[in-house]
């Protein structure tokens, strides 16, 4: 049974841009736990290409949760945290697919939408690329996913002042 985040290092950044310029905030710990609630935060700033929050789960996978023209996208960058992590379960159960069985856990793949950043110059290849480094912890590849949108050093400056890095 897949265990909730509470007592681990979890946080979830919302972006979008507004005028041309990238907006990056920090949501409520308690939204780590909770992909209804993601959805729900994430919905109230559309922005000009719509609103993603980041979620990186003790640096051992990540969920971005995009509202897109009413529509949500997913992409979880580790199905087999669903054997694990609640919320990770709740991202797997919305895309339709069932967690990973004890066979399964040797392989690490991403599930969701690899387009979901497609519209900003990220593309399906790109994200994969990112998603494969075995040898990344998930914050390092959400640093790779920002600098290549463009707005690292916003979201470096919020995580830093989240993790106390």
């Amino acid at each position: 049974m897949p265990t909730p985040v509470s007592g681990v290092d979890a946080y979830a950044v919302l972006a979008f841009k507004q005028e041309g310029a990238w907006q990056v905030g920090l949501l409520p710990e308690v939204l780590t736990e909770d992909l209804d609630g993601l959805v729900s935060a994430v919905r109230q700033q559309p922005g000009e290409n719509g609103s993603f929050a980041l979620v990186d789960i003790a640096d051992e996978f990540f969920i971005v949760v995009r509202v897109q023209q009413g529509r949500v996208r997913l992409l979880l960058s580790d199905v087999t945290a669903a054997v694990a992590w609640d919320l990770a379960a709740q991202v797997v159960e919305d895309l339709g697919m069932e967690a990973p069985g004890d066979d399964d856990l040797e392989e690490v793949w991403p599930a969701g939408d690899l387009d979901i950043f497609d519209d900003l110059g990220l593309d399906a290849m790109e994200l994969g690329a990112i998603l494969s480094d075995l040898d990344a912890y998930a914050d390092e590849m959400l640093s790779v996913l920002t600098r290549r949108l463009g707005f690292s050093e916003a979201y470096e400056r919020v995580v830093d002042a989240v993790t106390g890095r």
